[in-house]
């Protein structure tokens, strides 16, 4: 947990003064909070589990359209999260559990692999090993089908396995794995159980 005054938090690179909400999700019981800007769907803060800490940390690195705003404004919002969010319409699919994470393959189109993708990007300019590009021929998707290419790769290889579908398993362990890599801060504690299923994976 990291409940240290906002001050000890570090912002994630590059992500300071964004005009953005608070969201939260529940990783094995426990509430964790983040900044999230909604017109560029990034997260823009570490996960945070204390509301008052949230708040301060919202104060100081993250604003509104109207600008800056006191720990006490940034305190609504983050009550708010705990019942309401922008991103998802059911409270389960924003409650994650580590070990369902390092067993089973996220699901295509699924709330973690779009938090994945605001936590770490799909790197478009990510150079494909040639294996991935055969594979992208083969299975007929263009360069700029990425989130295509994993999602229909991720659903073949949940529904065969890995071994039967080596094309698919490709495009899943060069995506999941490259995204995972780059996950910054303590988002590596919903994130690195995912990087652990697909090196599980082969």
């Amino acid at each position: 947990m990291n409940s240290d005054p906002a001050k000890h938090l570090d912002p994630l690179p590059g992500r300071v003064g964004h005009v953005a909400g608070i969201e939260s999700l529940v990783l094995d019981g426990h509430r964790y909070f983040f900044g999230f800007d909604g017109r560029s769907d990034m997260v823009v803060s570490p996960l945070i589990d204390d509301p008052d800490t949230m708040a301060a940390f919202a104060s100081e690195h993250i604003r509104q359209t109207d600008g800056r705003h006191e720990p006490d404004y940034w305190a609504d919002l983050v009550a708010w999260a705990v019942h309401g969010s922008d991103l998802v319409a059911k409270d389960a699919d924003r409650e994650f559990d580590t070990a369902r994470l390092r067993a089973e393959l996220p699901l295509p189109g699924s709330h973690v692999l779009y938090l994945l993708d605001a936590v770490a990007g799909w790197d478009e300019s990510l150079s494909k090993p040639a294996e991935v590009e055969q594979a992208y021929t083969r299975l007929g998707f263009d360069e700029e089908d990425q989130v295509e290419a994993l999602d229909h790769a991720l659903e073949v290889v949940r529904a065969h396995g890995a071994p039967a579908r080596p094309d698919e398993w490709t495009v899943v362990r060069f995506h999941l794995g490259s995204a995972v890599r780059r996950v910054p801060g303590n988002w590596t504690l919903l994130f690195d159980p995912v990087g652990e299923c697909v090196a599980a994976h082969g």
